[in-house]
């Protein structure tokens, strides 16, 4: 099943950090930090402006975004668990 977001909203699929130190120490789920980094698996065609015209999302599919830390909604769709959140929710792009 795909899905395919609305408006300026994104679909991303949270990168979830090592649970393990580079020193080798386990970090228990209650000690981590929520994620704030996911990966563009589809966007919304956009905001429609009061002029009837579609601003473009300023994000692709494939990218690996930095977003506010408790922004969005998770859903579950073939029993992996992806995140919906606004474009505006977007603090920036991390590039190679």
């Amino acid at each position: 099943m795909k899905i395919r977001p609305i408006g300026d909203r994104i679909v991303i699929k949270v990168i979830e950090d090592t649970a393990q130190t580079e020193g080798g120490i386990f970090i228990p789920d209650s000690a981590k930090e929520k994620p704030q980094k996911g990966e563009v698996v589809a966007v919304g065609e956009g905001k429609t402006l009061d002029s009837g015209e579609k601003a473009p999302v300023s994000v692709k599919v494939g990218e690996t975004i930095i977003y506010e830390k408790y922004a969005g909604r998770d859903i579950k769709i073939d029993g992996e668990t992806l995140k919906i959140l606004s474009t505006s929710d977007v603090l920036g792009v991390l590039e190679a």
